[in-house]
């Protein structure tokens, strides 16, 4: 199969944010992206219907979904990929995951470069990176101190991609491509897109990718006293 005959629906609630798009005959036909702290799950279903409706497809055209899987915020990720897998589940398509990483590279040509080192911004001035080789990732991904990048990363050839890409590159002797994702939705489909026609394996649900533990802490109001 090829990008040409694939009809896919991806969206992400990943950041604040709710995003939505449709890929159909080869390219993005529709994508919206509408900037949201609060209300992502009741907003994203009726922006998916309303980007099919523009493309004048239905739930039941789709061959597969491309979903945002992070990292990013926390709830936000859980939201997308429970809408997901029940959409995958009732209309018996594949949901295909796409990370943050895989979103920051080239999204029409992944497998344009051999090593890349893929950054995405974290909390308190931290970074995500990975490793991807022609677009695929080839090493788990890590939480590191952007201006102190650990040495083991370097390596011949490496481009590093996205978040501080200049600041890291310089550490590691290594080419920068500074960018960062401006058609989230859009992203997702056509790396989704891309996925798919290079034969990615569907046997797995999609999964929030969290690299560091969520914030939440306990509630630190007293317990009630449970009466017997």
């Amino acid at each position: 199969m090829t990008r040409d005959n694939i009809t896919l629906l991806a969206f992400d609630t990943s950041a604040a944010h709710c995003a939505a798009a449709v890929f159909a005959d080869g390219a993005v036909q529709h994508a919206a992206t509408e900037p949201m702290a609060k209300g992502q799950a009741e907003r994203i279903l009726v922006l998916c219907q309303e980007m099919l409706a523009q493309s004048e497809l239905t739930l039941e055209g789709i061959s597969a979904i491309g979903i945002g899987v992070g990292p990013g915020n926390f709830t936000g990720i859980r939201i997308s990929v429970s809408a997901a897998r029940g959409l995958a589940l009732a209309l018996g398509v594949p949901a295909i995951p796409v990370s943050t990483f895989e979103m920051l590279c080239a999204p029409d040509a992944p497998e344009a470069v051999a090593h890349e080192l893929v950054v995405v911004g974290a909390p308190r001035d931290a970074a995500y990176v990975q490793r991807l080789t022609q677009g695929r990732p080839v090493s788990e991904p890590e939480l590191i101190d952007p201006t102190a990048i650990p040495t083991h990363f370097a390596q011949t050839g490496l481009c590093v991609t996205g978040h501080m890409a200049e600041t890291i590159a310089a550490q590691l002797g290594a080419q920068a491509r500074p960018c960062q994702v401006e058609n989230p939705a859009g992203t997702i489909a056509r790396v989704a897109a891309w996925k798919y026609a290079q034969g990615y394996d569907m046997g797995k649900p999609p999964a929030p990718l969290y690299v560091r533990a969520p914030d939440a802490a306990p509630a630190r109001d007293t317990p009630p006293i449970i009466l017997p």
